[in-house]
């Protein structure tokens, strides 16, 4: 179905899109990676970045407000930056929202508007801009949607997108390092692909991914250009950090970390901004954003560390751990004793991509399993599951939707198999826990049971919402009927906040009265929302 108006909806289509595409180009985009330093992490940082802007659109509220949904996307890119490439993509969501959060109903004609303004402000935050990047394929994008003089959505973005790819495309003839790589840039591709997505949204068809041009050969076969990154000179260090200072003074500290390197990007407003330089003196650049206001969650890699990593792994770290996310304290207990590196998050508490992926730093592990525990956490998984590997991790990711298929998975972790063994084990034991939980009803409404209403007692069934009562442990017995009923050895209970000092009790009782064969086993875990999980495997 086509879209003839940018609304909230919309945009936050676009921004869950845009990350679907980001990782299945990833690979392809990191791999044209040589500018302005061979290190093969632009699709991985560009994939970070839009995750960031997509989570804070979910969290947005009024999630029907355009304006919100704009901030909140901008806002969320500019904390959630990665690289050089994730900062400019954060100006650009800044500058694009500008504009389109100030009309009442976008079209055509704002879209163009909005990719003029955003390319505006990328080239802006850029010290010293380069042409054959992704500044160049914005620009161009941004003229030939303004062009079309229409008013039509769908034609708008096919324009941008089709001229972007054009651009991808002449990049090697505007930066050499490109034409002796024989890529196109990574930056400028990346950006494409965001095109594509937007494409996609507006006008319901799907665009094809294989028709864009990777290699240089592909569109320039005369031009000699080899497999491997073109040797680049410069600084040896990469510095981030997130900037509390008002605008003066970010004025004198760019001035300062122009000379000390280059790559030098500052995006943001008065008091928050997001600093990115290439520096051979790391302390410099930091007492730089020191002397301006106060730098915090700094970030420096060094480039040729990182490629090592890649290459060789990390054979100093940990064989193998668990991170799980964890709905409450008595969760958190049990899996930390477990041996797992814990999360907070849980239904309605997702934690962000960040919080995962130091989540996985902390396992400290050449190897990670990483439980999620609720569906909605699962795409965040991955994303940070995408950096970390980045950094040399192997992680695999075991799509548990619940907290007792966590436990019944690490029960049988085991860090001496081998780790495709190890993955297999703890996804068969996740797989063969069925699941279900009591709530209660937060409103009216209509589901698989029948319509309930708010303070009512919901029974969940694998995922849906099949009782209606009105007593809890009668509602829990009832779920662990209906879990049973295809057979079972053991019922996990696991209470939370609201759970009473009985309701286990009356649950076991009612399963030691109707099957003697089964096993119980209680644990306190304290989470909000589901007074009671409940697990038969």
């Amino acid at each position: 179905m086509s879209v003839e108006a940018l609304d909230a909806v919309a945009a936050r289509d676009w921004c869950h899109r845009a990350v679907e595409a980001l990782a299945e180009a990833r690979e392809e985009i990191d791999a044209l990676n040589v500018f302005p330093v061979p290190d093969g992490d632009t699709g991985t940082n560009l994939l970070l970045t839009m995750a960031a802007a997509a989570q804070a659109v979910d969290d947005a509220e009024p999630p029907d407000d355009l304006s919100v949904t704009c901030r909140a996307a901008a806002h969320g890119a500019l904390m959630g930056a990665r690289g050089n490439s994730g900062i400019i993509l954060s100006q650009l969501l800044r500058g694009a929202g500008d504009v389109l959060g100030q009309e009442a109903v976008p079209r055509g004609r704002a879209l163009g508007a909005a990719l003029v303004r955003a390319a505006d402000l990328a080239y802006a935050a850029v010290a010293e801009p380069i042409e054959g990047t992704m500044l160049t394929v914005a620009r161009a994008a941004a003229a030939a949607a303004a062009a079309t003089g229409c008013d039509e959505l769908d034609t708008v973005a096919v324009a941008a997108a089709q001229a972007a790819h054009e651009a991808v495309a002449r990049t090697p003839e505007q930066l050499d390092v490109l034409a002796r790589a024989g890529v196109v840039d990574a930056g400028g591709q990346g950006l494409a692909v965001l095109l594509d997505a937007l494409v996609s949204v507006v006008t319901g068809a799907q665009v094809d991914a294989a028709s864009r041009p990777a290699r240089l050969a592909d569109s320039y076969p005369d031009v000699a250009g080899g497999d491997h990154p073109a040797p680049v000179d410069g600084p040896a260090f990469e510095v981030m950090y997130l900037l509390d200072a008002d605008a003066d003074a970010v004025q004198a500290m760019r001035a300062a970390l122009a000379g000390l390197g280059d790559s030098l990007v500052v995006v943001g407003a008065d008091p928050l901004w997001n600093v990115h330089v290439h520096v051979d003196d790391v302390g410099a650049a930091i007492e730089a954003g020191i002397q301006a206001g106060r730098p915090h969650r700094i970030r420096v890699t060094h480039f040729g560390d990182a490629a090592v990593r890649r290459a060789e792994g990390r054979e100093e770290l940990g064989r193998r751990g668990v991170v799980a996310v964890v709905a409450g304290d008595g969760l958190a207990a049990l899996f930390e004793v477990a041996g797992a590196t814990v999360v907070p998050g849980g239904p309605g508490r997702r934690p962000s991509t960040s919080q995962l992926l130091e989540g996985i730093q902390r396992a400290h592990t050449r190897e990670v399993v990483v439980l999620p525990n609720d569906g909605d956490s699962l795409g965040v998984a991955e994303a940070a599951a995408v950096q970390a590997r980045a950094e040399g991790v192997r992680v695999a990711i075991i799509p548990t939707r619940t907290s007792v298929q966590a436990i019944a998975a690490i029960a049988v972790h085991d860090a001496d198999r081998s780790f495709d063994d190890d993955v297999v084990a703890m996804t068969s034991a996740a797989g063969h826990m069925r699941h279900g939980a009591v709530t209660l009803a937060a409103r009216e409404a209509v589901t698989m049971a029948g319509i309930c209403r708010l303070g009512d007692v919901l029974g969940v069934v694998d995922g849906d919402f099949a009782l209606i009562g009105t007593d809890l442990a009668t509602v829990a017995s009832q779920v662990v009927d209906r879990l049973l009923s295809g057979g079972g050895e053991l019922v996990t209970l696991v209470t939370g906040a609201g759970a009473g000092p009985s309701l286990a009790e009356q649950v076991i009782d009612h399963v030691r009265r109707t099957r003697r064969e089964v096993d119980t086993a209680v644990y306190e875990g304290g989470q909000q929302r589901y007074p009671l999980l409940i697990g038969v495997e």
